[in-house]
């Protein structure tokens, strides 16, 4: 697979130049999106995963910035120390006592979610998993109990919808 580290060095801007200087650092690049007026979600976004890891990217709104670049470092880390965490199942460790699951994210969202993911990997050519975080109690947003204070923080990037999800 092609990906913008094959480009030449007079096809890259500065900006294209220190992204791609941190993957080859670190492995992968998180890309924070946010509005500081507050009317669209903020959300966080890795580039590199797939390329180094062979494992889909990964995505995960409204968490603070330090907060959501801290877990994707942690499930980097335990992805390459060969701890790959499975989509569509619950799992533990990631956000503390409470529970959390990986969604696959559909490509018809890419574009509106995933720019410097598309422009590193030449296109939609690789997989990312949407990082469910559950509500105070526990719930995630498909279950009946969850909170509607957090109804909005986390958008269904899925094919489908999250109505009826038995996960």
């Amino acid at each position: 697979m092609k990906t913008a580290l094959e480009l030449h060095e007079t096809e890259l801007d500065p900006t294209d130049r220190a992204f791609l200087a941190q993957i080859r650092e670190h492995g992968w690049f998180g890309t924070r999106v946010f509005d500081p007026e507050k009317k669209e979600l903020d959300f966080t976004y890795s580039t590199g995963f797939f390329h180094g890891l062979s494992h889909p990217e990964i995505i995960v709104f409204s968490l603070p910035k330090q907060v959501s670049h801290d877990i994707l470092w942690d499930i980097y880390r335990n992805i390459r120390a060969g701890n790959v965490p499975k989509p569509e199942i619950r799992l533990s460790g990631i956000f503390g006592n409470h529970q959390a699951v990986l969604l696959p994210v559909s490509r018809d969202l890419y574009a509106e979610h995933l720019g410097w993911s598309q422009w590193f990997y030449r296109g939609d050519d690789f997989p990312c998993l949407q990082l469910i975080w559950p509500d105070r109690a526990g719930f995630f947003p498909w279950q009946p109990d969850f909170d509607p204070a957090f109804a909005s923080d986390q958008p269904d990037l899925t094919d489908g919808s999250w109505a009826g999800l038995m996960i």
